[in-house]
């Protein structure tokens, strides 16, 4: 699965695995928790949703994560 190796790239790391969903979690910044659906492929709308999150949290846009992480 991509998402979780980038992730790390922003200080995520890998806190619990319950079915076919991942939960990461960083303290860059304060503490942030996600959970990322180990499905393929993952839905549009939830992958823009978990992209949204991150960027939020790290306060830097959307794009710029997708820079940071190789997605784009």
């Amino acid at each position: 699965m991509w998402a979780v190796p980038r992730s790390r790239r922003l200080g995520y790391e890998t806190v619990r695995q319950r079915g076919s969903h991942v939960g990461i979690t960083t303290r860059e910044g304060g503490k942030h928790h996600e959970v990322i659906p180990r499905h393929n492929p993952i839905r549009t709308k939830t992958l823009s949703n978990i992209l949204k999150s991150i960027a939020r949290h790290h306060g830097i846009g959307v794009e710029e994560l997708l820079h940071k992480t190789d997605l784009r």
